[in-house]
């Protein structure tokens, strides 16, 4: 399979050019120059499969040219070593939780599958050169990686992140490892993170100083093996009889998780339409409403993750329905929602079913409960634990959220992080000393 960038002028490139440059010279995203159709037959044996059995399908048609059989069912079956159920949670409302993994958030997914994809990669061209990855986070993309990276061979991580920007959970699960964890605590906001990151790959004294990539969602092995999901809560909702008339609402920030989603619905997933629940960060829901795509400057929400201004992935959508102001409205509504708003959201459905939604969950939960129509069925993500955002959850519900021990145990740890500010020349020069 050979991967173009949404930019159209960078030459094609193989999928391990792709994973291990990260961002085409052009500054664009790859994109699979086909997407692949799976056959009738599997969806009507879905609801019989196992998640892994299914994510293997899956992985296949996307990654089945380029990677050895029996060494792409390892890595699937090696990322997937826990479920992601989906729970009833109000009438045709259900939550699909997608924190059972080892950092108790959806990115882990991605996360896991990228360091072994990475890995077997590095391990095929027997190079020794050192492989470092920069990946800038608003939350959970730090963790997710720096845990699913950590201990690898021949692969440093660099996690950007905003200071005082994610939570005190999601800060110690990447700035408590050492190893081959860097933390880096930049004084701005997560699209000045992002800025940095996208300009370090642009920096060609950077790059023959040392060799980079990246393992935010700009990265295709990071945000492709995020399609496993919809894959199972369609087969999850088939055994359920609710499959017909599904409607999947994903809470968005940088919309690499949506993408995979309506990358798995042009591989014939069939889901009727898709929601992107936006928080106060709202350009995509400006865009479905106007035609016209304006980033704004980030501003600073209960819903951390999603506080993107500038979503990279729109690109990818973008591409994906050849620029179609149209094709996109006719499969994606937007919904955008305030922090009031939020906090209703999780203290109703707290206080009716007992369910703790965490802020991003919210968002997600509140479109469906809005947008939902007669006959419909719908999924919203819940994206991370609550427990991750115990001090808003519990000052929100007046409750006291049990901290799992997966999460205790990175508050134990020592803070480990090089306080940084947003001049890429400050980062340069850090990287180069390396």
């Amino acid at each position: 399979m050979k991967y173009y960038s949404t930019n159209k002028k960078a030459q094609l490139a193989s999928l391990e050019t792709a994973v291990v440059k990260g961002l085409a010279e052009d500054r664009g995203l790859y994109m699979p120059q086909t997407i692949k159709k799976l056959p009738k037959s599997f969806f009507d044996d879905i609801d019989k499969m196992s998640f892994q059995e299914i994510a293997y399908t899956v992985a296949d048609a996307f990654f089945g040219e380029d990677v050895e059989a029996e060494a792409l069912k390892q890595i699937v079956y090696d990322t997937l070593a826990f479920d992601c159920p989906v729970v009833p949670v109000e009438d045709n409302i259900y939550s699909l939780e997608l924190f059972h993994g080892p950092t108790l958030a959806f990115k882990d997914v991605g996360a896991r599958f990228m360091a072994r994809l990475l890995g077997y990669f590095i391990k095929k061209e027997g190079s020794d050169e050192l492989v470092n990855v920069l990946v800038a986070t608003s939350g959970d993309t730090g963790s997710a990686v720096a845990n699913g990276f950590l201990g690898v061979d021949g692969i440093h991580v660099y996690v950007l992140y905003p200071k005082g920007k994610v939570s005190n959970i999601q800060e110690c699960q990447f700035t408590t490892l050492g190893k081959n964890i860097t933390a880096i605590e930049v004084d701005g906001v997560f699209d000045d993170c992002q800025r940095l990151v996208k300009t370090a790959f642009m920096d060609d004294e950077l790059n023959k100083h040392m060799r980079l990539t990246s393992a935010n969602s700009i990265n295709v092995a990071r945000f492709l093996p995020q399609a496993f999901y919809y894959f199972y809560a369609y087969a999850q909702m088939k055994r359920m009889g609710k499959a017909d008339n599904l409607v999947m609402c994903v809470p968005s920030g940088n919309f690499g998780n949506i993408c995979a989603a309506l990358f798995g619905h042009a591989m014939g997933l069939p889901v009727k339409r898709f929601i992107a629940a936006n928080n106060e960060n709202d350009v995509f829901f400006q865009y479905l409403r106007t035609g016209e795509y304006k980033p704004q400057p980030t501003k600073q929400t209960l819903a951390n993750a999603m506080d993107v201004g500038d979503p990279s992935n729109f690109a990818r959508i973008y591409d994906l329905y050849g620029g179609s102001h149209e094709r996109i409205t006719s499969l994606i509504s937007g919904f955008t929602i305030t922090d009031p708003g939020i906090m209703s959201t999780m203290r109703y459905c707290h206080d009716t079913t007992g369910y703790v939604l965490d802020p991003h969950g919210a968002c997600g939960s509140q479109a469906l409960k809005d947008e939902l129509k007669e006959g419909e069925s719908g999924v919203f993500c819940e994206t991370a634990h609550p427990a991750k955002f115990k001090e808003k959850v519990d000052a929100i519900l007046s409750t006291d959220i049990a901290i799992p021990e997966r999460l205790a145990a990175f508050m134990r740890g020592t803070k480990q992080s090089i306080p940084m500010s947003s001049d890429f020349e400050e980062l340069k020069s850090f990287l180069m000393s390396r």
